[in-house]
């Protein structure tokens, strides 16, 4: 399937492979529609279709709302989802936020970020402002993910040990990626358009654990900052080429010397293809236990005044979501009990569950445990969940995988059932255009989804 670039990272205490910058550039400069298999542009497509539900819907979320109040929209002719049309840069910077502040946008779990936030609305921008037709909206949209999943892979764990949040970290790179792809794919502006994006690159986990809108602004800064950096190389401006590896790059100031690199990662790998897409409206590292509990109810008759305790054995970091009374949605969205009991109580985790309340009582009756056997299998995230009724009954559940993992993948019927459930009256049949569109410039696709 064309060309296969390989990046071999090399550890030698505190050294790695050089030259990643370029090595990168090279493959976005030269990616062509037709050296992507199939099957990564049927994801592609998969995931816009996702990302525009999740967005849509976020664009009228507490948090949407009060960014677009603060920014406004601009003149221009970009679409914000939802909201009409403005500025270039405000569009990628408002559609992340909307893509990302229902925590029900895609993700990857080797690279532990969400790439589609940060790159579509990058890439969107960027193919609605210079006529880019769709086919060369796929183009940049794969380019991208393979740059921000390749950086995430790169350098975790220990990017995210220290405190980072990789979506807004790596997704710069891939936003970066994407928009360059599409407005300056000369391999030298795409160099200089990641040396850029990588000194823009920010996002603290403090953010998110403490349950504030500050997280949604990092997929949101990260396409705009990749807007952005395209923008300045397609002028000339120049970035590091040394901005990954060099001695005061990315991997040395932003992760710890013995933490990157659990795995070498590859370019031309077509990482898209192994994004999960999601079903609850929560932390990735929930969505285990939350289908464990779900297959639970399915399968067995019982009321939530009949549970007596639900133990939860999963690995730690998922463990470690165990705040019991969460002051925020956002916060709630990281309650691995809270979730949990809001699930068990009303059989499902929607966006209008969450925002509901919750019931502390219900929250109180579930006790976490690190299980060794899972920790050691972290990298699939696992949970098992077993149920005490009062009557003595025991059930139990155990989920290695969440589904919409690619090993448990959700069909486009899925997504679009997803969609629907999301934005009651969109009329879906237009969805079918994101199957078909190829030639059509991106802004004529828009203007059919958005029904004008």
């Amino acid at each position: 399937m064309g060309r296969f670039i390989t990046i071999t990272v090399i550890f030698k205490g505190n050294i790695v492979g050089s030259m990643m910058t370029r090595r990168l550039a090279e493959f976005v400069s030269s990616l062509s529609y037709s050296d992507i298999p199939p099957d990564a542009t049927e994801m592609a497509r998969l995931c816009f279709l996702d990302f525009l539900g999740v967005a849509l819907r976020g664009s009228s979320e507490m948090s949407g709302l009060m960014a677009l109040g603060a920014m406004g929209k601009g003149s221009g002719g970009a679409t914000i989802i939802g909201h009409g049309r403005g500025d270039t840069e405000r569009a990628a910077l408002l559609n992340g936020i909307f893509a990302h502040n229902l925590d029900l946008d895609d993700g990857h779990r080797g690279a532990q970020m969400h790439p589609g936030s940060c790159v579509i609305p990058a890439a969107l921008a960027a193919a609605e402002a210079t006529g880019a037709t769709f086919r060369d909206f796929i183009t940049a949209m794969v380019a991208g993910y393979e740059a921000a999943i390749f950086m995430g892979i790169l350098a975790n764990p220990g990017h995210r040990e220290l405190g980072f949040h990789t979506t807004g970290t790596c997704g710069t790179f891939g936003a970066a990626a994407a928009a360059s792809r599409i407005i300056c794919s000369d391999v030298d502006a795409v160099v200089n358009a990641l040396g850029i994006a990588g000194t823009q690159a920010a996002g603290l986990l403090e953010s998110d654990h403490a349950g504030t809108m500050a997280k949604h602004l990092h997929a949101g800064r990260a396409a705009q900052s990749g807007l952005i950096s395209a923008r300045l190389a397609s002028q000339g401006f120049t970035g590091a080429e040394s901005v990954i590896e060099g001695d005061e790059g990315f991997l040395r100031a932003m992760c710890r010397s013995d933490g990157y690199g659990g795995e070498s990662p590859e370019v031309g790998a077509f990482h898209i293809r192994n994004v999960y897409l999601k079903r609850y409206p929560v932390c990735r590292h929930l969505h285990s236990t939350l289908d464990a509990a779900a297959e639970i109810i399915r399968e067995n008759d019982f009321r939530a005044s009949e549970i007596e305790e639900v133990i939860v054995s999963t690995y730690r970091i998922a463990a470690e979501h165990d705040s019991y009374s969460p002051a925020t949605v956002e916060a709630v969205r990281q309650s691995l009990p809270v979730s949990l009991g809001i699930l068990l109580e009303g059989g499902e985790l929607r966006v209008e569950d969450l925002e509901g309340g919750f019931s502390p009582e219900m929250a109180s009756r579930i006790r976490i445990e690190v299980d060794p056997a899972m920790e050691e299998l972290r990298n699939m995230r696992p949970s098992r969940v077993t149920v005490r009724l009062r009557n003595g009954d025991v059930l139990t559940a155990y989920r290695e995988l969440p589904r919409g993992e690619p090993e448990e993948p959700y069909t486009w019927d899925d997504i679009v059932e997803k969609f629907r459930e999301l934005n009651p009256g969109y009329e879906t049949e237009r969805l079918e255009v994101i199957k078909e569109a190829d030639q059509e410039p991106v802004a004529e696709v828009m203007l059919e989804l958005s029904g004008r």
